[in-house]
C-alpha cells in the first residue's frame, strides 16, 4: 500500500523500548520497594534513559501509549 495519510502524526523521536528487568540488576533502594518481585519492566527512551519501571508488561505499553509514545518490545 502506497497511500499517503495526511492525518498521521509523525512518530519520529517518540519510540520507547520496553524490556524485562531482573530485580537483582536494580539498586538496593529500588529492590527494597518492589515487595519481592523478581521481574519488572522498564520503559527506555531511544538513547537508553530509563523513563519508568513498572511491575507489569502490559502496563508498560499502556503507560507509554497514554503519554503519546510508541512502545516497542526489546528481546
Amino acid at each position: 500500500m502506497d497511500t499517503k495519510q495526511e492525518n498521521m502524526r509523525s512518530q519520529e523521536g517518540r519510540i520507547v523500548y520496553v524490556r524485562s528487568v531482573n530485580a537483582d540488576e536494580l539498586p538496593n533502594e529500588v529492590r527494597e520497594k518492589i515487595d519481592g518481585l523478581s521481574e519488572l519492566y522498564a520503559v527506555h527512551s531511544a538513547d537508553g534513559e530509563r523513563l519508568a519501571l513498572v511491575k507489569d508488561r502490559n502496563f508498560a505499553f499502556v503507560l507509554a501509549r497514554q503519554n503519546d509514545l510508541s512502545p516497542v518490545a526489546v528481546h
